[in-house]
């Protein structure tokens, strides 16, 4: 099969790309021909098809938005545009569709950065389409039905006007930016892209269930857990050192002041490796300020250097106040045999379930956290029981072959019905 892999990056930057990268590798092992579609970037992996891809955004050196100049009106337009709708990524999809004749697209991130004219590009081309889902950018102008300033979830736009978000600010606390946002959102509405794609790939049924609410049929809805790719790898020597690890973004919508109040004034370690988009690790080192703690911010590292850490920790932490889809650290963690202290929300209750795997706390709770952690610090047996559970979790439910099976067994569904 000749699959067209659709994401506006095409380098790792996050938990996306290492699925884009992942599954494209495991694609190609067997046998089908993987063509990616992105935007030209200067940390891109080399690729034979980047001549098909779009013109960079800005100097093609920015990964976040405000890394752009704010100044420069070409690149602001050309931001807008892209958003809106990219008259330029449904010219070149087609053109890439037209010289390679693919038997499917596979579409991951492409919001706020091609636009949803990539879809209008494949369905014009009569090439069928399916999009894996990581977030909620279809019903949810900020994608994570989260509010920054109030710090809590938020499914306004689910249960009512998208208007909501312009009187939230939800996009860069701005009005300009969430109307901007609004508007590409109205314009997908308007130009029926859901109805377009033939099917949805969900890693978990929780974020299923909430697109059915936002109105995908369930014909369309197709619960393929992700996968871990190294699950049946040596994780090399496992041990249980006294100390907790957080890996992932230090935003706010990780619930990362809630992580840091828990350890504050306590006896208990604590390893924060990641970096923040806004600076919300500086606001947190700040807060530190004066107090007694036992807490280390190391920033982002590559996963070679962040998997020592992940043999010698007691066990992860994941206090996410929003949605989590499938975080790769869950994963990351049980194949380390490590157990995972989660907050109960979301889809992180079907993964980490209660005193099976890991244990669960009240979101937002930096007591119930606590009380979780001297736990686990206490019952260090039990931390390496729920590890284990953890690893045989993740090789039954999270394997390689069961995501290829499904995945191409719905390529091929799509493929024939659209025959």
């Amino acid at each position: 099969m000749k699959i067209i892999l659709v994401n506006y990056r095409y380098f790792i930057s996050g938990g996306p790309e290492k699925y884009l990268f992942n599954i494209k590798e495991i694609l190609e092992k067997h046998g089908h021909a993987v063509i990616p579609f992105s935007i030209r970037h200067n940390k891109n992996r080399p690729s034979p098809y980047e001549n098909y891809f779009m013109k960079p955004l800005g100097t093609g050196d920015e990964v976040y938005a405000n890394e752009y100049p704010k100044k420069n009106l070409k690149t602001i337009l050309t931001v807008i545009g892209r958003m809106l709708y990219s008259f330029e990524a449904k010219r070149k999809i087609k053109k890439l569709i037209r010289d390679t004749q693919p038997d499917i697209v596979y579409l991951l991130y492409y919001q706020n950065k091609m636009s949803a004219s990539v879809v209008d590009g494949a369905y014009q081309m009569g090439v069928p389409i399916v999009q894996r889902i990581s977030d909620f950018g279809h019903i949810c102008v900020d994608n994570l039905f989260y509010i920054y300033q109030k710090r809590e979830i938020c499914e306004r736009c689910l249960h009512g006007s998208r208007l909501n978000a312009i009187r939230y600010r939800c996009v860069d606390n701005s009005v300009i930016n969430s109307f901007l946002k609004v508007l590409a959102l109205k314009i997908q509405d308007f130009r029926n892209t859901t109805k377009k794609i033939s099917a949805f790939v969900f890693p978990a049924e929780f974020t299923s269930n909430k697109f059915k609410e936002f109105g995908i049929p369930d014909h369309k809805r197709h619960h393929i857990p992700t996968f871990y790719n190294q699950a049946n790898e040596p994780a090399g020597e496992i041990m249980y050192d006294d100390f907790f690890l957080y890996v992932g973004r230090v935003d706010p919508d990780k619930g990362m002041l809630t992580l840091v109040k828990a350890f504050e004034e306590t006896p208990y370690r604590l390893i924060i490796i990641g970096s923040s988009i806004d600076g919300h690790d500086e606001f947190l080192k700040n807060h530190l300020i004066g107090k007694n703690h036992h807490i280390t911010f190391l920033g982002k590292l590559e996963f070679t250097e962040i998997r020592p850490y992940l043999q010698r920790c007691l066990c992860t932490i994941c206090p996410s106040e929003w949605y989590e889809n499938m975080p790769n650290t869950v994963l990351e963690s049980y194949a380390h045999e490590k157990a995972v202290i989660a907050s109960g929300l979301g889809a992180l209750l079907d993964e980490v379930p209660d005193y099976e795997t890991g244990l669960n706390f009240k979101v937002g709770n930096h007591i119930d956290l606590r009380a979780k952690v001297k736990l686990l610090f206490e019952n260090k047996e039990l931390a390496k029981k729920l590890g284990s559970k953890g690893k045989q979790k993740l090789l039954k439910e999270y394997s390689e072959k069961q995501h290829y099976e499904k995945l191409i067994d719905l390529f091929n569904t799509v493929k024939n019905e659209n025959n």
